[in-house]
């Protein structure tokens, strides 16, 4: 068994434990494995050690290795991770089944005019900048609940989840704890956060899916 295959394994086992930990059910997290910058090659042990959802941070490098690969394995999930041009939405809408970087108006619009146009329509999330970055995407905390409101009232869109980034140099744990909150306050089921560093603490604060790369595929 390769090592990406065991380091797989052994994630699996540690998201089951800080479900226990937690006092959660098995199997309320789900793993987003993070194969960003890996190619096929990387990626295909895992797909057939059972994993399913992945996660890729730019709609173009997946564009050149996904199609192919969801053909072999229908059933797999893609995520877009990363920050979403309004010029690649049409892009997005095709490839992926959830979108968790909804973070502006523009964003909103032209998603809701791609949804409508291709009749497909992935699973969106709003991304929150807990930590008030400048450098980074989100939406700031304190607008999350009106925007999600917004998404749902004017734009017409189906926000399902809250997705954060903690800053790196901080305690993920109030981070977490915050976006709890907030998606409580706006009404939404799903919370994506925790990475390779930190999710058996965000599940803990109940996330419902972590994200995870470098812990699985190694770092590139």
């Amino acid at each position: 068994m390769g090592d990406t295959v065991q380091q797989f394994f052994t994630v699996k086992a540690k998201i089951a434990a800080a479900e226990r930990e937690a006092g959660r059910e098995a199997g309320a997290v789900t793993l987003v494995a993070v194969s960003k910058t890996f190619d096929a090659a990387d990626i295909g042990p895992v797909i057939e050690a059972g994993q399913r959802v992945f996660g890729e941070n730019r709609v173009q490098e997946a564009q050149g290795k996904w199609p192919d690969l969801k053909e072999a394995f229908p059933d797999i999930e893609l995520h877009l991770i990363g920050p979403l041009q309004s010029n690649k939405a049409k892009e997005a809408v095709a490839l992926f089944e959830v979108i968790e970087t909804v973070d502006r108006d523009k964003i909103a619009v032209e998603l809701a005019k791609e949804i409508i146009r291709q009749g497909r329509a992935p699973k969106l999330y709003v991304q929150v900048n807990t930590g008030s970055e400048p450098q980074k995407a989100g939406i700031e905390p304190r607008e999350a609940v009106a925007f999600v409101r917004r998404c749902r009232e004017v734009h017409g869109l189906g926000i399902e989840g809250l997705m954060c980034i903690p800053p790196a140099d901080e305690n993920p744990g109030p981070h977490f704890a915050l976006l709890e909150k907030l998606g409580e306050e706006a009404g939404v089921a799903k919370l994506s956060m925790g990475m390779s560093g930190d999710y058996e603490t965000a599940i803990a604060f109940g996330a419902t899916s972590v994200r995870v790369g470098s812990a699985i595929f190694g770092s590139r």
